[in-house]
């Protein structure tokens, strides 16, 4: 297992490796006070409005219900609230903030990944694009923000690693992919990658991703991995400690994902340390 990690941190200090990271990096900050399930902050959304009882553990459908008779502003708020916190960044994330990826993927609505980009490259050089509700936003798919948060018309010129966050982010506008409308817009256009970037399509060729904190146990993370990742690389890695259901591990098989069976704060010990020297040498 030393081996792969070293193997993982050369790629990450060599530009090889994409981090695609999900809710579970949530674990890894000391003051997470952020919802960092989809059960978790469905009961958050429950709490404040009431829905019918058989899809008050469903994020998207109790979202949808949310939007449909309360107001889409009333969705926002509540996730607005959910997220206001930004946890401290563990080392992990700041170790992949500081690496030599060209390209982050951060699929949960805190901003913690940002301010660990904000930390390790104070002077800039980074821009977020984030997926757009149709609902707020008809026949736009992505807003793009430098990394003061500033909204950009396009990308600037000059080359910039980009953290692209497919379901939005609390920061810095609240853009919100989380009810089912926004989701069947999305996935409608999706096999025919009109959502993503055309930066995204071009960093990830040819490259490897790594998921740390992802699970593939539902149909939506499933399909948005499987179409960001599409003409990547040919070997993925995901770090996977809980035995994968029948469908996680289909799908680990047909993407080429090699599953990586240790505790996720045992992974971010050690790749941390493996990736030291490469940062401090920077």
């Amino acid at each position: 297992m030393t081996d792969l990690i070293q193997d993982l941190a050369g790629r990450l200090d060599a530009g090889a490796l994409i981090p695609y990271m999900g809710p579970g990096m949530l674990a890894l900050c000391n003051d997470a006070k952020v919802p960092g399930t989809s059960l978790a902050l469905a009961e958050i959304m429950t709490a404040k409005v009431s829905v019918p009882h058989k899809i008050r553990k469903r994020l998207t459908q109790a979202a949808q219900f949310i939007e449909n008779f309360k107001h889409r502003k009333s969705l926002v708020s509540i996730m607005d609230e959910a997220f206001a916190a930004t946890p401290q960044p563990s080392a992990l994330h700041a170790a992949l903030a500081a690496s030599g990826a060209p390209l982050w993927i951060d699929t949960w609505y805190d901003d913690t990944f940002g301010r660990a980009l904000a930390m390790a490259r104070p002077e800039g050089g980074w821009v977020r694009i984030q997926g757009l509700s149709q609902s707020e936003h008809f026949g736009q798919w992505t807003g793009v923000y430098a990394d003061d948060g500033e909204h950009l018309a396009e990308l600037p010129a000059e080359p910039v690693r980009v953290l692209y966050q497919p379901i939005g982010s609390r920061r810095p506008v609240s853009n919100y992919l989380v009810s089912d409308s926004d989701y069947v817009e999305v996935l409608t256009e999706i096999d025919i990658q009109t959502p993503i970037p055309a930066i995204v399509q071009q960093q990830r060729a040819g490259r490897g991703f790594l998921f740390v904190g992802c699970r593939f146990d539902d149909q939506l993370t499933r399909s948005f991995a499987r179409q960001i990742m599409k003409r990547s690389g040919d070997r993925h890695w995901a770090v996977l400690p809980e035995p994968p259901t029948r469908m996680e591990a289909r799908f680990l098989e047909e993407q080429g994902i090699e599953r990586i069976a240790m505790p996720l704060p045992d992974f971010a010990d050690a790749l941390v340390q493996a990736l030291a020297p490469a940062a401090l040498a920077a």
